[in-house]
Formats: structure tokens, sequence, C-alpha cells
């Protein structure tokens, strides 16, 4: 099945990697790739020694998409087609993967970095597989597909006021 969530709230990630977690406790195999992030958020610590969970490596670094140049996101489009279709690859020669969690995969949709026929075209090979979509999205295609949909809608946050991301907490 699929599992979006999205919206503008905290806790699409934790949601996801908790999911993941619960899987692995019973003894899935679990495959994830953090989109528009690099390899410093702090779940990744634990999440590298679960049995049975597998974290693919992305950029050493990260910037923004707002900050990033039309060049750079056009560059960096082309590198997400590239991870997208390793997964396939991935998927195709070591099929014990049960879950899949592509963490900010629909923001980078929504910011037109990632293709969202790709992606689709990635869920509709594996259809067997449970697929975890996290990000802030207006919901298309994928939205068509999905079984389940959490909109997490952001109230209040602390970064309103001008407080940045705490380690161990937002990331």
């Amino acid at each position: 099945m699929i599992h979006i969530y999205c919206g503008s709230g905290k806790g699409k990630t934790t949601a996801g990697m908790g999911l993941c977690l619960r899987a692995a406790g019973a003894g899935k195999k679990v495959l994830i790739y953090q989109f528009l992030k690099d390899n410093t958020s702090s779940e990744r610590i634990l999440l590298e020694q679960v049995k049975g969970i597998t974290l693919l490596k992305g950029p050493d670094r990260m910037r923004f998409l707002k900050h990033m140049t039309p060049e750079e996101k056009q560059e960096l489009e082309a590198a997400y087609e590239q991870v997208i279709l390793n997964i396939g690859s991935l998927l195709s020669q070591a099929p014990s993967a049960d879950v899949i969690f592509l963490d900010e995969v629909l923001y980078g949709i929504c910011r037109g970095v990632i293709s969202e026929d790709t992606v689709a075209a990635l869920i509709g090979a594996w259809p067997e597989k449970e697929w975890i979509l996290t990000g802030r999205y207006e919901g298309r295609k994928l939205w068509k597909m999905a079984d389940y949909i959490s909109e997490i809608h952001k109230e209040k946050h602390p970064y309103d006021r001008g407080v940045a991301a705490r380690k161990g907490i937002e990331c």
C-alpha cells in the first residue's frame, strides 16, 4: 500500500520513520532515501544500527532549494532522476525490501526537482511493496494512487518566531 504524510506541519518524517521502525520490528526489510536532506539528520545514527533497515546515502551537503540557482536545481533534478532509477535497480537486484520510504519526495515533486511520473512509475513497478512518501504536496497522480493520506497541518511552530531547527527535535 501507499502511505502519504503531507502538509505544512512538523512530524511527516517522524511518522514515516516510526512506521519504518515498526516494520523492522516485525521482521520486514526497509529501504530509506531522504530527498532534499544531507546525511546529518539525527535519526540516521540509530536507524543505521537497526537490523532490517537500509539507509541509502544522500549528498554530504544539501542547501535549501530557495537558496539554489536555476542551474543547481537542474543538476539536482538530474541527480534525483538517477536516484529513483537506482532505487528501481536495487529492488530488481534485491527484491527483499518490503517497505520503501521516500522522505521529502513529495516536496521535491511540488518544487519541480523530482518527476512525479518517474516516482509513480517506480511505485507502479513494485505494487506489492509498502511505500511511504512524505513532504509538502498538492495532490495529483500519487494522491490518487495512495491508500493512506495523512495531512499534518501547522497551527504554530517555533520557526515562525525565528527559532532554528534544534538537533534531536527537528533535525
